[in-house]
């Protein structure tokens, strides 16, 4: 497994607006080999200012990568550069290969 996240720093008057253009985005991630899922979270408030971070699973890094490099990609973010104005600097990509996977299915 791959998680892929990308980490957003807005100030709180810009967070309806950033919601808004994540939650009427067409994701393309769904017709990806490899895909898991997708969540868009939203994290603290502080000093005025919120944490975002969209959070991508993957089947390997690999598969991230195809993705990276895909129409798909290129298309579902055409309208990235309408949210650069919304949240400070450029967001920060973290990159994760799962060492270890539990989930309430294995119980005890």
């Amino acid at each position: 497994m791959y998680l892929a996240m990308n980490r957003f720093t807005l100030p709180l008057e810009n967070a309806a607006a950033f919601e808004e253009l994540w939650l009427t985005r067409e994701s393309r991630l769904q017709d990806m080999d490899g895909f898991v899922s997708f969540h868009m979270l939203k994290g603290p408030e502080e000093d005025g200012k919120i944490l975002y971070a969209s959070h991508t699973v993957w089947q390997s890094e690999a598969h991230f990568r195809a993705w990276t490099t895909s129409e798909a990609f290129r298309a579902s973010h055409a309208r990235a550069g309408h949210s650069r104005t919304l949240h400070e600097g450029a967001p920060r990509f973290e990159g994760f290969t799962a060492i270890q996977h539990i989930d309430a299915l294995q119980g005890g």
